[in-house]
């Protein structure tokens, strides 16, 4: 990680601020919602407040000294994979953990606040902003998964609650998508990876050079209109087009459609999101597909997908531009736009695997990325539920190939 060494009372807003938000978004939900676990790649809205706390008093007010953890036991129940800090409560379990109540941990939540605040205010100049910037970080992190969990939990409700209200334009109709035009990319030699200018998470760099063929990306996201075109086409049932793992993916799971895409009685597509069920916008960018499926649409589609190279490089002429971050009202994506970053994460072609001369840091926060560098693909941009201010060209977002409760899309790229 990198830091910009923030003055002490700045971070101390700034910390205020992540960990108010963490709150707001898990207010809707009620005790019973905030302890069960739907999978065990989910974990309870509960586990992430108590975990985000733990992570400070782990790694910021312990190692400073003269601080008393809340509860000795939550060590166990709250770590998440740090080995080095010792063991931990299984994670497929976690919705097993009924004690402490979500009352308790928000008392151990305020109890942690006031701890790193009395620290921040004594500490002398920028000691702390390193690990609380990263526990920053970390906990907005923590505030897009807690949203995808507590959807995923939701969606297996037969009735479809709804975690906020109904957005306004719900009433606005539902508009053409914009058309999809291509933006030509040069080749040669590029830099990508983060300048350590700012925070960024370790695995944003060293940056380095990549040689880049010349190409051209789709100027927009896949919307719902496209994806309806690759299923009236059979997309979901023709082989050719899937890889040998997805194509087992689809006939394992039954997959026909994205993520939470439902048809009702009269064979219309209704999806399900944090409003609860809503018709189906061909505007918006499609949501809820997993690597297999970007892959095969992209293949069905006469492209593919681009590199997280590509991506990096095409989305520095249009950075400054943004879709939906996160709003704890809405919590969906917009109709599509010509920017890269918002709305949804988008599936890249590549692995996830460490840049040249990656080093993870030492001690136990090392363990926070490089130790998932395999088997998982990466992701470029923002999504609805990305913490505005959380979002840069750099971040590399990383998922198994089969993960669908992301907030995941895809954009084209061809030679």
């Amino acid at each position: 990680m990198t830091s910009s060494a923030l003055a002490p009372p700045t971070l101390l807003a700034r910390f205020r601020d992540v960990r108010a938000l963490t709150e707001r978004l898990a207010s809707p939900l009620s005790p019973e919602d905030q302890t069960a676990q739907s999978m065990p790649d989910a974990s309870p809205t509960k586990w992430h407040r108590a975990h985000t706390s733990w992570f400070f008093e782990e790694f910021l007010l312990g190692p400073a000294g003269g601080y008393r953890p809340y509860d000795p036991t939550f060590g166990y129940l709250f770590n998440s994979y740090y080995e080095a800090v010792g063991p931990r409560h299984p994670r497929p379990h976690r919705g097993l953990i009924t004690r402490p109540s979500a009352e308790e941990v928000g008392r151990y939540r305020a109890h942690v606040d006031r701890a790193v605040g009395d620290l921040l205010a004594d500490a002398p100049g920028g000691e702390h902003d390193g690990i609380v910037e990263l526990g920053l970080n970390h906990e907005q992190q923590h505030q897009e998964l807690l949203v995808m969990d507590a959807l995923h939990l939701l969606s297996h409700h037969p009735f479809g609650p709804a975690m906020v209200r109904r957005p306004a334009d719900d009433t606005a109709g539902d508009p053409d998508p914009l058309p999809q035009t291509w933006r030509a990319v040069p080749g040669g030699l590029h830099e990508i990876g983060h300048d350590g200018k700012g925070f960024a998470f370790d695995n944003e760099g060293p940056r380095h050079t990549v040689h880049l063929v010349p190409f051209e990306i789709a100027e927009r996201a896949v919307t719902n209109e496209d994806w309806l075109a690759f299923m009236a086409d059979d997309g979901y049932s023709r082989p050719e087009l899937w890889l040998s793992d997805g194509w087992a993916a689809v006939r394992r799971h039954g997959w026909h459609a994205p993520g939470y895409w439902h048809r009702d009685d009269d064979g219309r597509w209704t999806v399900f999101g944090a409003a609860g069920t809503r018709p189906l916008r061909r505007a918006e960018p499609v949501c809820h597909v997993s690597f297999y499926e970007a892959d095969a649409y992209a293949r069905w589609a006469g492209a593919r997908l681009p590199t997280e190279a590509e991506w990096e490089v095409a989305a520095r002429d249009v950075a400054d531009r943004r879709g939906e971050l996160l709003d704890p009202d809405r919590l969906h994506p917009g109709p599509v736009g010509r920017h890269m970053i918002g709305d949804v994460w988008e599936w890249t072609s590549s692995a996830y695997l460490p840049y040249p001369g990656f080093r993870p840091a030492e001690g136990a926060v090392g363990e926070y990325n490089g130790k998932f560098m395999s088997d998982q693909h990466v992701l470029r941009g923002a999504s609805c539920v990305t913490p505005a201010g959380h979002e840069r060209v750099t971040y590399r977002n990383f998922y198994p190939a089969a993960s669908r409760w992301v907030f995941a899309g895809l954009r084209l790229a061809r030679l």
